[in-house]
């Protein structure tokens, strides 16, 4: 009898990924599903794969890298050097094109502004400590932002950990600390403010641009 990872990855190749569609069309831009088989359901979308969900597997979930998108290889390296840490997910089964990862609960902290759900400091606090862990490990925080890391029953965890080996500089969550100690704890948080998609989804493909510009962008 199978184990239940060894069965949700059975599941994955007879199940998921020949009735899966996904495609990457802008290396900028979420990959686009076009079709789920039942009874999974899509989590999150990046800009190189999707995360999903099997219901009688509620404590794992499923990485699918789009057809010809690279970083599985990258991804999986980077599982191997975190090991065991409360912020980061860990890696099960890596078999191109998808892993099988350990699922992280709570709500990313785009989708905190969006619901006026209050982000406490001892979040980012512990986003800062497990960044400094993962420079201690030989690697680099690369585009942490608001999509990819997430608070929950008010502790931070960071949900992307693809770019981790990419050296190249970036400001990216810098830029995030900046926003939430200068504009959100003064403004946004006592008001309670609900900010939509379309505004966020604004800001942020303005930044990425201006970083672009400046040499310090967002993938």
């Amino acid at each position: 009898m199978l184990d239940p990872i060894q069965a949700l990855a059975q599941c994955v190749r007879k199940e998921l990924l020949p009735e899966l569609h996904l495609e990457s069309i802008d290396p900028h831009n979420p990959v686009v599903i076009h079709r789920v088989p039942v009874p999974w359901r899509c989590l999150g979308a990046g800009n190189y794969a999707a995360v999903f969900l099997h219901p009688d597997y509620p404590e794992q979930v499923v990485k699918v890298y789009a057809p010809g998108r690279p970083g599985i290889e990258a991804e999986v390296e980077v599982y191997r050097r975190l090991a065991d840490h409360p912020a980061f997910s860990r890696c099960y089964v890596s078999e191109a094109p998808f892993l099988v990862l350990k699922r992280l609960h709570g709500v990313t902290l785009y989708d905190c502004l969006h619901r006026g759900i209050a982000i406490p400091p001892q979040v980012i606090r512990d986003i800062d400590a497990a960044l400094d862990y993962v420079r201690s490990r030989g690697m680099f925080p690369h585009d942490v932002h608001g999509r990819n890391v997430m608070q929950y029953e008010g502790r931070g965890l960071v949900v992307d950990v693809s770019d981790f080996l990419n050296s190249q500089p970036c400001r990216a969550w810098q830029d995030v600390k900046r926003a939430y100690w200068w504009i959100y704890r003064p403004f946004f948080l006592p008001l309670g403010l609900r900010i939509p998609y379309a505004l966020l989804d604004w800001v942020r493909a303005g930044y990425r641009l201006f970083r672009r510009l400046t040499g310090g962008g967002l993938r």
